[in-house]
């Protein structure tokens, strides 16, 4: 998905918990977005994107936002 030129914007839950957990940032988000090996739309504007790690894979819930161009993260898991 390209998502040049969007604002990333992460919620008070997932910088509570998931990037403490998986030890990212901002960027390191974006970067798992823009490289996910699968994206589903389950929404209007809510996206699901799934990432393979050493450990396992991920998955990150955001709302895209193509008018002001920003994609907010919502949520966040992880599998074995």
């Amino acid at each position: 998905m390209d998502i040049t030129g969007y604002k990333i914007r992460p919620s008070k839950h997932i910088i509570k918990t998931w990037m403490r957990k998986w030890d990212s940032d901002i960027e390191t988000l974006k970067k798992n977005i823009e490289t996910a090996y699968k994206i589903n739309k389950v929404g209007k504007y809510k996206y699901e994107a799934y990432t393979k790690t050493k450990g396992g894979s991920r998955k990150i819930i955001f709302v895209k936002d193509d008018q002001n161009k920003e994609i907010f993260i919502i949520a966040g898991a992880e599998g074995k």
